[in-house]
């Protein structure tokens, strides 16, 4: 008798401005996210990998790191900011906020997968994550710790520090250090 092995079907949901702001915030270096991408799938059948960008409009800097997350296999959401307000002192105040794009997104995916990985420490997720888990779903976070909200931590079936993730991220930049000048 021969019996089948069903891999676990898995999604992979980024949200790219969290885990980036952590990592500069936290440590000033940037995610790996080649790397995170192969750690959350691992054993797995890849079904979905989606990364949620925002960027000012006309503005190209963003566009080679979009690429590049592209030809890793993620597709891709962009989103503008928006002028939210402007300050009393004359500052503007933007806003790009995927949440409720990442909550659609894993709504209508979720009879495809058997495992949800979340790339956030938003604990706005908190909710989508235990409806998840109601329909059966496993559900995985993948953020800081120190920038992840406890409710989160404590509604996932698994909670990874990102920078326990061997290669997580990327090295820090090599400064140019001051070269002492020697007599003659």
């Amino acid at each position: 008798m021969q019996y089948v092995v069903h891999r676990p079907r898995v999604g992979v949901f980024i949200d790219t401005q969290n885990l980036y702001h952590s990592a500069r915030d936290l440590m000033e270096r940037t995610v790996n996210f080649e790397t995170i991408l192969r750690s959350a799938t691992e054993g797995r059948e890849l079904v979905h990998a989606i990364s949620y960008t925002v960027e000012r409009e006309n503005e190209a800097t963003a566009r080679p790191f979009i690429y590049k997350l592209s030809t890793l296999g993620f597709k891709v959401r962009r989103m503008n900011l928006t002028l939210h307000h402007v300050t009393d002192g004359g500052k503007a105040i933007y806003e790009g906020n995927w949440d409720m794009g990442i909550v659609a997104d894993m709504v209508r995916l979720m009879d495809h997968l058997d495992v949800i990985v979340l790339g956030s420490g938003d604990g706005d997720f908190t909710d989508i994550v235990e409806v998840l888990q109601e329909r059966g779903k496993r559900v995985e976070v993948i953020a800081f710790r120190e920038h992840t909200a406890q409710k989160l931590v404590d509604a996932a079936d698994r909670f990874t520090h990102l920078p326990d993730i061997d290669g997580g991220l990327m090295p820090a930049r090599q400064t140019r250090a001051a070269t002492p000048k020697t007599e003659e």
